[in-house]
């Protein structure tokens, strides 16, 4: 397993994580086999956002002194008071709900606390207005909330929430359909999708992924927006290439699920690249580095996905972006214009001409 830190606290948080959404419903015996799995092959992040109320005894019953080694998104909107998930912007029944999610875990304290999903702006008004939001705040100053989250799945309610400086994590949905249009949850268009990843990584803010595969529809040829499937180690690895991004949460339903999607860990580059969107993306993705990194290798060894990133991060504002670029063995300046790299470029990016670019801005 590999690792991420969140930039605000340091927590190194695992790259993929696990979505309880659909545990529940494999009974408590497999989804308790299921969590120690996830332990075991070193996955420590969890959300809680579940589709019933199963998953939280069965953590609680689980972990024991493991608790310090694992993190909760705990959702400050879920409440499961029937059995089953609800959504509420009542600040009484959120608090019981809290409490008693706090209690089936068997925990006291909280490490990301979500305003749970937010997807409209009035949404977001009556968090803040009704006292969700200094509700959590408030948690935080006694220690029972670590960090501040929000789940969304729309770009100009997450840059709204990010201008309160007070998001550590944000959760939000990202996958080739949704980012390039496509899709129930395609918000915003590829631009300004990519502008609040890198708006998150320039202002330290981490990004948990939610429906990396479009629920399921990216899996298959007869449901997938483009007309041709991805596989599950495509989608995660498009998502983690994303700035900002520390882990991806698919959902689980057992222990078979699990043991698929952990083997993304050892898979061959070959089986995680997703390249193959340069043949069925819009137009308006043409031409945009999105760090896939399938132009390498670089016959002058240039890092190039990281060049360009390094570069639209610091056009966003990011001061470590640029101290990150000058620290590179090898800059854009070293490019010999070769054209290998756009021979590849399944985006039909002109790099050497954008390296010329980058160069002339970083003046190296």
């Amino acid at each position: 397993m590999e690792y991420r830190k969140l930039p605000r606290g340091g927590e190194e948080i695992s790259i993929l994580g696990f979505g309880t959404s659909s545990v529940g419903s494999a009974g408590e015996k497999e989804a308790e086999k299921t969590v120690e799995l996830a332990l075991e092959n070193g996955i420590n992040y969890f959300d809680m956002a579940s589709a019933d109320a199963v998953p939280f005894s069965v953590f609680g019953n689980t972990l024991g002194s493991r608790r310090k080694d694992v993190y909760f998104q705990i959702h400050f909107g879920a409440c499961y008071d029937t059995g089953v998930y609800g959504w509420t912007v009542d600040l009484d029944k959120i608090k019981r709900s809290v409490d008693w999610q706090l209690q089936m875990l068997r925990t006291d304290y909280i490490d990301f606390g979500f305003i749970h999903c937010i997807d409209e702006q009035t949404d977001l008004n009556k968090v803040m207005k009704e006292g969700i939001l200094d509700y959590i705040r408030h948690l935080k100053e006694q220690g029972v909330v670590r960090h501040i989250g929000l789940s969304s799945h729309t770009p100009q309610v997450a840059e709204t929430a990010l201008d309160t400086g007070l998001i550590d994590m944000l959760m939000f949905s990202i996958n080739p359909g949704y980012d390039y249009r496509h899709g129930d949850y395609a918000i915003g268009g590829v631009e300004e999708r990519m502008a609040l990843y890198r708006r998150c990584e320039a202002e330290g803010v981490g990004i948990s992924v939610m429906k990396a595969f479009s629920g399921g529809q990216l899996l298959s040829a007869d449901t997938s927006p483009f007309g041709r499937e991805l596989s599950e180690y495509q989608c995660i690895q498009y998502a983690l290439d994303k700035p900002g991004v520390l882990t991806v949460l698919p959902g689980i339903r057992n222990c078979s699920d699990l043991k698929r999607l952990v083997g993304f860990c050892d898979a061959p580059a070959e089986e995680r690249d997703y390249s193959i969107l340069g043949t069925f993306t819009p137009v308006e993705a043409k031409g945009r580095c999105v760090y896939c990194n399938h132009c390498q290798p670089c016959p002058a060894g240039l890092d190039i996905g990281l060049i360009n990133k390094y570069y639209d991060l610091t056009l966003s504002g990011d001061t470590l972006a640029r101290s990150h670029y000058e620290n590179l063995e090898i800059k854009a300046g070293s490019c010999t214009g070769c054209g290998h790299c756009s021979r590849r470029c399944p985006f039909q990016v002109d790099q050497p001409q954008r390296m010329k670019e980058i160069a002339a801005y970083f003046g190296q």
